[in-house]
């Protein structure tokens, strides 16, 4: 026979009185204080192992689980907690007379209250150099087990898997004589389902990627960072997820300093400027709209940079984004006030410059302190109807010893550094993609056109709007020209460069007018696709 306290009694949904608690938690933030909160309370506490020791040390009494279920820990605690007397005590339908007659029958008293958190699976197989073993062994077996059946019967108990949950738990305990309403019942299960959802999600994904690159199912899980004013347009909801336990996120290490809440569109355009103006290493600007860049260049400061990045199209520049990989000093930021900006994204901001950019109530200040690289195992998502589309990110390093030269005039340095600065930029326009280059710095960009020679026309126009000289120009094109049509236009405004994937059909044609025109033309034999 069990000692110990209350019986079950048969009782109808609705408010629970918690007088007896299971205690068992890897992660003991807030342990005591919760735990002591509980037994001023005149709740008993029963607990496991570690859990048990924890509060002893603190001077909470408890009831060792063990003495509940009449069996000891064993094989190294990997077996404490699964137990038919726990499970019994957990999963009886109060409102069940033959259920409550049952427990009776078994000596086994009910427990109201399950507190657990998991084995830190996630933090351990994100180890360098972890073992297969010690992952495996931070496989949580008995902790999901006992979240999963307290959640499920949450008609008649409660489950708390959160530190962060305990003082309102606490509270509406001590408010409300050691009850807990139906409400926060139901809310603590959801919670709790999602947890285990999350934990199992991160076991199957490690089994998973050991085995496949694209295996058979593709378990993720994705915690909310931000709610969002509207979606792409007003009439839509929306909201910023980030896959969990993700190395960094679009907006990890970004503290956003001034201005209006962040937008749908402004993550979109933000995403694509941060991966942009990330192929550089030295003072980059990179200005998005739409989800194209408008405008990106290098120079010896970041003001440098801008100014020639805004010099590509200042019109589609209005209320776009802009990102730096440098801080802004407060004569970039006098020149960024001049103008409508919606987002400044930079790694920093230098005496005196947020002074003049928060002048502006509305303009969204970034800063952006992340300096991890993106996992390069991490693959790129499409959403599609009922489905994902999953596929390698387009970031490998390609190499200028890998390209061709396939023209009989070869490319000077100044000429091979143009068309490697453009064909960096090319791979973050929109197909079909046309990036036109000079002084590393784009001049012209044609983006998203069904048509690569409409794509080429509208570079070299936004070129000619501001009456642009394109003599020396060089020129990027994302994928192949199927005819001559396209490098013909280019070159008769002054393309003497021009760097693309090859594999057409008439290559032959392209590199023959190349020729006649004295062009240099280098073929990468891979093509950079955006849809």
């Amino acid at each position: 026979m069990i000692s110990g306290g209350h019986a079950a009694e048969v009782v109808q949904p609705g408010a629970v009185r918690v007088r007896r608690a299971l205690l068992s938690v890897s992660d003991k933030r807030g342990l005591v204080d919760f735990a002591r909160g509980l037994s001023e309370l005149g709740i008993e506490i029963v607990s496991t192992g570690g859990t048990a020791r924890e509060l002893s040390e603190a001077g909470i009494g408890t009831r060792p689980i063990d003495e509940y279920t009449g069996f000891p820990e064993i094989l190294d605690g990997r077996v404490k907690t699964l137990n038919p007397r726990i499970y019994a005590g957990l999963l009886a339908v109060r409102s069940k007379p033959e259920h409550i007659a049952t427990l009776a029958e078994q000596d086994i008293e009910p427990i109201d209250l399950v507190c657990v958190n998991l084995y830190p699976f996630e933090r351990t197989a994100s180890r360098r150099g972890v073992s297969t073993e010690e992952v495996v062994e931070n496989i949580d077996v008995g902790g999901p087990t006992l979240i999963r059946a307290a959640a499920k019967n949450h008609p008649f108990t409660a489950v708390v898997t959160s530190p962060e949950s305990y003082d309102a738990v606490l509270e509406e305990l001590r408010m409300s004589d050691a009850l807990l309403s139906e409400q926060t019942r139901e809310a603590l299960a959801a919670e709790a389902f999602a947890y285990t959802a999350r934990y199992d999600s991160a076991i199957a994904r490690w089994f998973s990627e050991r085995e496949d690159d694209f295996p058979a199912t593709y378990p993720r899980v994705y915690e909310k960072v931000l709610d969002l004013p509207y979606g792409e347009n007003p009439h839509q909801r929306a909201a910023y997820y980030a896959q969990a336990n993700a190395r960094t996120h679009l907006l990890s290490m970004v503290s956003k300093l001034h201005g209006k809440e962040l937008s749908f569109n402004n993550l979109l355009d933000l995403d694509a400027a941060r991966r942009l103006v990330s192929e550089f290493e030295i003072p980059a600007a990179v200005i998005v709209k739409h989800n194209n860049p408008c405008g990106c260049a290098v120079g010896g400061s970041a003001l440098e940079a801008f100014e020639r990045a805004f010099a590509t199209d200042p019109l589609s520049a209005y209320g776009g984004v802009y990102c730096f990989n440098r801080s802004v000093d407060r004569p970039l930021a006098e020149r960024l006030h001049e103008i409508f900006v919606e987002v400044v994204m930079a790694k920093g901001y230098e005496e005196g410059a947020l002074e003049v950019l928060e002048q502006k109530e509305n303009v969204r200040i970034l800063d952006d302190a992340e300096r991890r690289n993106e996992p390069v195992a991490d693959r790129d998502i499409r959403r599609v109807r009922g489905g994902l589309l999953v596929q390698d990110r387009d970031e490998d390093i390609e190499l200028r010893d890998e390209m061709t030269i396939v023209t009989q005039r070869k490319p000077t340095e100044q000429e091979w550094g143009e068309m490697l600065f453009a064909w960096k930029v090319c791979k973050h326009v929109r197909s079909n993609a046309i990036v036109i280059a000079r002084d590393l710095g784009t001049v012209g960009i044609g983006a998203g056109q069904m048509s690569r020679v409409d794509s080429v026309k509208l570079a070299v126009e936004k070129a000619g709007e501001r009456g642009l000289d394109l003599e020396g120009s060089a020129l990027a094109s994302d994928a192949f020209f199927p005819f001559a049509d396209g490098p013909l236009i280019a070159i008769e405004t002054g393309i003497r460069s021009i760097i693309q994937p090859g594999g057409s059909r008439r290559d032959e044609e392209v590199i023959a007018a190349c020729d006649e025109a004295g062009v240099a033309m280098v073929f990468t034999a891979r093509r950079h696709f955006r849809h």
